[in-house]
């Protein structure tokens, strides 16, 4: 059904390909990427002031990490990243042989792992060569998934034993679910959670809220997608952009979704605020971000 929700800009920044919110609690602010440019972004909801950090090469995720430090995912890999001193450190490089592939979607698990989607860019339709790798500790970046066009939609349910992944290449449009052994980070017993054919958009970034229902951006669609736990639609939110790319909750009760957006080359006339970040109060609570350990 159609929700009934409030839908703000709150940043009106325009960005070229925003993405992966994530709500920082102890800092009450919102950090986000603008992939293509190579900028990490602060949103302080209660100034309106967004801070950036300007890196050498495109940044498709990153996880805010126990130690302070940023865990990034740049096209060459994952690396740590000081927000004070702005000093890098790398840490893998799980594609290092595929030099039109970049990092894209990642999300850390309840146990502070990190999962990280990749894809080439631009995507190869006759040839699937993204991968989901996970990231833990000890630095090794192991290969969980391969055969994605483009690897997206990572979230994970309230109790971290079952992980959403998603590729939102047009020909394939499939959220999936997997059992998650929590202890050993281990992947089972994959099944279709969602097929989005027949529907508007195509399946962006998740987020799980506290009921345990997974949100979809639909790209493409005008709308994030709220599923059940058995994938059956609960609730639809329309939005005044055609591509949504990413939802996180945020706010000090983490009752606000914020949503980032992709401002296309084109077709602007109807959506003048592509690529600008929103806020929407639609009764639904999320669940605090795991921080990456390691």
């Amino acid at each position: 059904m159609a929700g009934t929700a409030t839908v703000d800009c709150v940043l009106d920044v325009r960005a070229e390909l925003g993405e992966c919110p994530l709500w920082c609690g102890q800092e009450n602010a919102l950090y986000w990427v603008d992939i293509y440019s190579g900028r990490l972004n602060r949103f302080d909801p209660a100034t309106g002031q967004n801070r950036v950090w300007t890196l050498p090469e495109p940044i498709g995720s990153f996880a805010l990490a126990t130690d302070g430090a940023v865990l990034l995912a740049l096209k060459s890999g994952l690396w740590r990243y000081d927000l004070t001193t702005e000093e890098r450190k790398p840490l893998a490089q799980p594609e290092a042989h595929l030099p039109n592939n970049r990092l894209n979607d990642g999300r850390c698990d309840r146990q502070g792992r990190f999962w990280i989607g990749s894809m080439q860019d631009p995507v190869d339709p006759a040839m699937p060569r993204g991968a989901l790798y996970r990231f833990a500790a000890d630095h090794r970046c192991v290969p969980m998934v391969d055969g994605l066009f483009v690897a997206n939609g990572l979230a994970f349910s309230p109790d971290g034993r079952i992980l959403y992944h998603s590729d939102s290449f047009k020909a394939v449009r499939r959220i999936w679910a997997w059992d998650l052994d929590i202890d050993d980070g281990v992947i089972s017993n994959r099944r279709v959670f969602v097929d989005t054919e027949g529907m508007p958009g195509r399946p962006d970034g998740g987020a799980v809220d506290a009921d345990g229902c997974y949100w979809m951006a639909g790209n493409d669609g005008w709308e994030i997608v709220r599923f059940t736990p058995s994938g059956k639609i609960d609730r639809r939110i329309a939005l005044p952009v055609a591509k949504p790319s990413m939802l996180a909750f945020g706010g000090p009760r983490l009752d606000v979704i914020y949503v980032t957006s992709i401002r296309p080359s084109s077709g602007l006339e109807d959506q003048p605020l592509a690529g600008s970040l929103f806020a929407i109060e639609a009764g639904v609570t999320g669940l605090p971000e795991p921080r990456y350990r390691g």
